[in-house]
């Protein structure tokens, strides 16, 4: 085959080359005669069609996935209509499944077990803190089928004091990612073997990533020189001329709160009168 291999490159690059002949018996005209273009060649010699097709009916491989993706979310929907709400596509042609919070168990056990689906590693667990939200945290499942090549994104929602169910029944790879939204946004997580903080001290009061939670923080951990120890101890800012405002910056920005009225700025009463006030003397 490698002595072959010359010769047809020879064959093809003649392919593409004009030939030039005489038309007409006893006269000079000459006229340029193309030979056909080397994808029809190819194709001829590989006994495919090569009907020609215009650029609107060409379909390029990102609209085919997302056609298949937007069927898979359909056939998704159908099968668990009673716990995914909505299936969209991302912007990175991702399907994500918006899904109840009692449908945690049943939904992440049918993409696991199902012939279809295959979703058999759970790759990542976080959340989204959005505090203008009535649920404000948003619980992200980011699943993979090496089977299919594929990955899913599952949705859910949360709030403060409202429990979810642990997805470690089903993927025992969510014990430490669990931990870990505990411990930093403060989703409870029912039916987990070992709920506890995993990120911060022992005795941490708040959660970290919450939206609210100050950026200072509310204690300081340092070294003490006569207990020979790390202590913990409230916050002290005590460096002069500086201010320190403790407020959470998200507290300080009107657009993620309800706006609220606004008076109109008050005219002076010199500027209504047209007249100026005298000075003092």
């Amino acid at each position: 085959m490698a002595t072959r291999l010359p010769g047809l490159c020879r064959y093809l690059r003649r392919l593409s080359t004009p030939v030039v002949a005489r038309s007409g018996v006893g006269t000079n005209r000459i006229a340029t005669i193309w030979r056909r273009p080397l994808q029809q060649q190819t194709a001829r010699l590989a006994g495919t069609s090569t009907a020609t097709t215009t650029p609107a009916e060409e379909s390029t491989p990102v609209d085919e996935k997302r056609v298949m993706l937007t069927g898979y979310g359909r056939y998704l929907q159908e099968m668990l209509p009673k716990y995914i709400q909505e299936a969209q596509l991302t912007h990175g042609n991702e399907l994500e499944l918006l899904i109840h919070p009692e449908g945690v168990i049943p939904v992440l056990t049918f993409l696991r077990d199902h012939q279809n689906a295959q979703f058999r590693q759970l790759v990542e667990l976080t959340a989204i803190d959005v505090p203008k939200r009535v649920y404000r945290f948003e619980l992200v499942y980011n699943l993979l089928s090496v089977v299919y090549n594929s990955r899913i994104r599952v949705k859910t929602y949360a709030d403060e004091l409202t429990p979810v169910d642990s997805a470690t029944a089903v993927f025992s790879s969510a014990n430490w990612p669990e931990r870990e939204v505990w411990d930093m946004y403060g989703v409870f997580f029912s039916n987990h073997p070992d709920l506890r903080r995993i990120l911060t001290d022992y005795g941490f009061e708040g959660h970290p990533f919450r939206k609210d939670f100050p950026l200072s923080g509310y204690v300081e951990v340092r070294y003490d020189d006569e207990v020979k120890r790390v202590v913990c101890e409230p916050i002290e800012m005590t460096q002069e001329f500086r201010k320190f405002d403790l407020s959470t910056p998200w507290e300080q920005f009107p657009a993620h709160r309800a706006a609220e009225a606004i008076p109109p700025p008050s005219v002076p009463e010199s500027l209504e009168s047209g007249g100026q006030k005298e000075e003092k003397k």
